[in-house]
């Protein structure tokens, strides 16, 4: 969003706590604007009348240019969610080691951003959360333009994002990053299919072409976050007047649905001309991992067809179009592999548990708790595939669910 001067001044944690909570809404379409300071809401309502319908707000990180934000409370948040705003909550914390522009900078050590991103995520959920942003929020990330032809600093800050969308996972928040489309966007396509590094959930990139539109150009394959997963910032800052109230601004499209079901006590065997639930599923899960399969649409066409065919190949899978156990329990487990135990929460442990539903064709809780359900199921998967039996997820674990087997 709006590119931003870091001062090394931390701040106190919100302590006010709303007594009702608001998820922000994941599904939405048509233009945002992002300014540094909140509007108020006399200015929201003026601005109804502008062609926007969702709004930018800096809610967290000692990186903000704006930290008073006087008008950021659980009750305006509450009067924007009902008068139709979509909020995007934006939180600038430390930024690339490379960086020349901002002082407020991430360690070049890998492990040490990554705890970080983690610390800083941490962070963001209990502002939101003190803000009423409930769980199944999107956060955002606001990592601004660095060198990313410097090998050390792109590996310093793939690390931190990796920790910050770790945590939000944890906690059941979904995980946004906004950067420059050439530096950190392209070096998060860079390694979109990785098992080192976690892919956040939607894509918000700055290329200000001033095309509202979603296309990511050669900075993104377009089949990379293709399920309603990106906002595309289009043009910054300039001035803006609607309702006789003026703001500067910087102007986004967007473009956010949110995830199909994908949760089953069974995955059913379906092939070409197949219909339904589980055909949509399929058709999110192959798209996720940057296939081609059309639209999300519970039909089970020709071009599900070459796209399933083409995950199999890439995945040592029979290549026959079929999707039975083996080809579920790959695409249900793709991604990064984050070491899970009992006590472990949140979304990669929901992928976790759909991998082991399908791989042991039975139905396990898939309710994002590692609990002793969930130990006992990676036990007996573990004993099953002749793999050291710990009841925890590892790599070796991981690298077998995600062969399918």
């Amino acid at each position: 969003m709006r590119r931003l001067r870091i001062a090394a001044l931390s701040l106190a944690v919100l302590v006010v706590t709303p007594t009702l909570t608001w998820a922000s809404p994941t599904s939405f379409a048509g233009k945002a604007f992002d300014t540094c300071d909140t509007p108020s809401s006399a200015t929201m309502q003026a601005w109804l009348s502008s062609p926007y319908r969702s709004v930018g707000v800096y809610f967290g990180g000692d990186g903000r240019g704006c930290k008073t934000q006087a008008n950021l409370t659980p009750s305006w948040v509450s009067a924007q969610v009902s008068a139709g705003w979509h909020l995007l909550p934006l939180y600038v914390g430390r930024q690339a080691p490379c960086t020349t522009t901002q002082s407020f900078k991430m360690s070049a050590d890998p492990a040490v951003a990554r705890s970080q991103g983690r610390s800083e995520g941490g962070d963001a959920i209990a502002r939101a959360g003190n803000l009423g942003l409930a769980a199944g929020t999107l956060l955002y990330n606001d990592m601004e333009h660095y060198d990313s032809s410097n090998t050390a600093c792109r590996t310093a800050v793939l690390s931190y994002l990796t920790g910050w969308t770790e945590r939000l996972h944890e906690s059941s928040y979904l995980s946004g990053v906004y950067s420059g489309a050439a530096s950190g966007i392209r070096d998060l396509a860079n390694v979109y299919r990785s098992a080192t590094y976690a892919r956040p959930d939607v894509i918000d990139f700055a290329w200000w072409n001033n095309k509202a539109d979603t296309d990511t150009g050669s900075y993104v394959p377009a089949t990379y976050w293709s399920n309603h997963q990106r906002i595309h910032q289009y043009a910054g800052d300039h001035n803006e007047t609607h309702g006789g109230r003026t703001i500067n601004i910087d102007s986004n499209q967007v473009d956010l649905q949110p995830a199909v079901n994908r949760d089953f006590t069974t995955y059913p065997t379906i092939r070409t001309g197949a219909n339904g639930p589980a055909v949509s599923a399929l058709q999110y899960l192959l798209k996720d991992d940057g296939r081609d399969a059309g639209g999300v649409d519970g039909d089970f066409g020709s071009r599900t067809d070459t796209a399933v065919r083409a995950f199999q190949s890439a995945h040592g899978l029979g290549v026959d179009g079929e999707v039975g156990r083996r080809t579920w329990t790959a695409l249900l487990s793709a991604g990064w592999q984050p070491n899970l135990a009992r006590g472990s929460t949140g979304l990669e442990v929901r992928r976790l548990q759909r991998a082991l539903t399908a791989a042991l064709g039975r139905s396990i809780s898939i309710d994002g708790d590692f609990g002793s359900g969930t130990e006992q199921a990676v036990r007996d998967y573990q004993t099953t595939r002749g793999l050291p039996v710990d009841g925890e997820v590892g790599p070796q674990t991981w690298t077998a669910l995600q062969a399918g087997q």
